[in-house]
């Protein structure tokens, strides 16, 4: 038997029969008492400010666990070519004393980095010129996708100035480096991140009705918009996106920091994985040289384009994803669609019914590709299309919900998608997909922003019930997990309902803090609460 069937046949096994479809429905967990509940809530109002990064923070901002720093020497703080160095050194010596300046060297980056990574040495952070929450953990740099998930927590508890900061933030990336930053880190200047940009203006906007602000986001908007529909990140002919990371080699942050017990690096693991399993997802030789041992550019290039979908690793894309760059993905075409969307309804904010005209065509016709390419109308669910195969995955994924929190599937595609939620509804919640890979972006473990999209695309085609049965599932267990080990954790084992994981691929830690998880629970929480 395949290695990857024996481990599905023991996820099902170990499921069984939780993911039966008449026993979930009728599985409901009720919320834990309001005292329980406003422990956990107590403890996401003040991470705000534990987790949020300014200037007065900067010494502590710029040290990085990812990477190797030589004692006794100045930490870097790069900007880029276009910002104004004598500005920043300014607003630095404002913010810190002069014992903390002495331990940050502020240096120019070239201008084109992403061309000249080679003469960016050390690593270090970029600058940002406004605060930002952090995720937590060894993550102690602003990120791309979590922000999103972030700014809905902030705006819920009223921190509306810091949403916009971190908005701003994004939009100072894009004006400087061309695009959301996975994070604010030198060794991420060569990829983004999942599109969240102008949800995230969109959300801010709700609350702080700037119409002069909304409509200064749009160059930057335009800019970040052309970064995924332009070569690269095309995929192939189908007229849809994809992720592709724009640098080569093994990624910085992996070699240094990506470690098991033994000390093997990820790519070590990688490589013995190689060595011992039968590869069928993909023609393994484009990615490993067997005589050799080693790993191929191309191997480097997807394992990199990975990351940039914000979902590394898994095995969503064959073993590690790294045929990823052969794909266009379900989530990161229905996120453009929403980016369409958006910037319809921005210009319809702001009178100009001609542009937003253009958009929305520019979304029907992604939505028609959609339809075309990814949807499997035998299967009722969204699958990732292999563009040089002509042919969709069969990996079942909770991406495969995007489509209905971007509001892009139709009625009955909908009710399709809704069906089949039991292939992915577990103890705690919702699996990241059916497959054990020992990944953590795949089964047993749950993932906070992934609840949210598909809690809030349930509801917006009518199916509260479920999405409440969701909520109630991830609320409960992050309470039971937070009374048992007094933090709130980036995972969690649904299957388990706790934050304990056992990880074979990538990071194998489990971080404390943690951005994206307060702000989901806040959010289902107060959605529950308002029904």
């Amino acid at each position: 038997m395949h290695a990857r069937t024996f481990w599905h046949l023991i996820l099902l096994l170990s499921l069984a029969p939780a993911l039966q479809a008449q026993d979930q429905a009728a599985c409901y967990v009720a919320l834990p008492a309001p005292e329980r509940i406003e422990a956990v809530r107590q403890y996401i109002r003040q991470s705000w400010d534990l987790l949020t990064r300014s200037h007065r923070d900067l010494l502590a901002a710029v040290q990085d666990p990812k990477v190797e720093h030589e004692p006794g020497t100045p930490w870097p703080l790069y900007i880029a070519a276009t910002e104004d160095r004598a500005s920043v050194w300014q607003r630095l010596q404002a913010a810190l004393p002069d014992s903390a300046l002495r331990q940050i060297e502020l240096r120019v980056l070239p201008e084109n980095p992403v061309a000249h990574l080679d003469q960016i040495r050390p690593h270090g952070l970029l600058y940002l010129p406004e605060p930002y929450v952090v995720p937590g953990g060894r993550f102690n740099e602003m990120y791309g996708w979590d922000s999103y998930f972030i700014v809905r927590g902030l705006l819920r508890d009223g921190r509306i100035d810091l949403a916009r900061a971190m908005t701003e933030n994004h939009l100072y990336q894009v004006r400087h480096y061309g695009k959301v930053l996975n994070a604010n880190r030198t060794y991420y200047l060569t990829r983004s991140q999942p599109p969240f940009l102008t949800a995230m203006i969109l959300a801010v906007y709700a609350h702080v009705q700037d119409r002069d602000w909304l409509a200064a986001t749009i160059p930057a908007i335009e800019r970040y918009y052309a970064y995924w529909t332009t070569p690269p990140h095309l995929a192939g002919e189908t007229g849809l996106s994809r992720y592709y990371d724009l640098g080569n080699g093994p990624a910085p942050e992996v070699v240094a920091s990506e470690r098991d017990a033994q000390g093997r690096t990820h790519y070590d693991r990688v490589r013995e994985y190689y060595r011992t399993q039968e590869i069928t997802a993909y023609d393994v030789s484009r990615y490993y040289v067997a005589e050799a041992d080693s790993l191929t550019p191309l191997f480097y290039k997807g394992d990199r384009s990975m990351r940039e979908s914000g979902f590394d690793p898994s095995n969503r894309f064959g073993p590690f994803s790294v045929d990823i760059i052969h794909y266009a993905p379900v989530g990161l075409n229905a996120l453009l669609y929403r980016m369409e969307m958006d910037v319809a309804r921005i210009h319809e904010i702001l009178g100009d019914t001609a542009a937003a005209a253009r958009w929305r065509a520019r979304a029907e016709t992604r939505r028609a590709r959609v339809d075309r390419y990814l949807w499997d109308p035998q299967r009722g669910l969204y699958f990732d299309y292999n563009f040089e195969t002509g042919r969709r995955s069969d990996y079942v994924f909770a991406t495969t919900f995007y489509p209905l929190w971007v509001g892009m599937a139709s009625p009955e595609q909908a009710a399709r998608v809704a069906a089949n939620l039991y292939l992915l509804e577990a103890p705690g919640g919702l699996l990241t997909s059916t497959h054990i890979s020992g990944s953590q972006w795949d089964a047993p473990y749950g993932w906070a922003p992934l609840y949210l999209i598909v809690v809030e695309g349930l509801r917006r085609y009518g199916y509260d019930k479920a999405a409440d049965r969701l909520s109630a599932k991830f609320i409960s267990m992050v309470v039971e997990d937070f009374e048992r080990t007094g933090v709130i954790l980036e995972k969690y084992d649904v299957v388990q309902r706790r934050s304990d994981v056992a990880l074979q691929y990538g990071y194998t830690s489990n971080e404390i803090g943690f951005g994206w998880t307060n702000a989901v629970f806040a959010e289902l929480l107060a959605q529950m609460q308002q029904r």
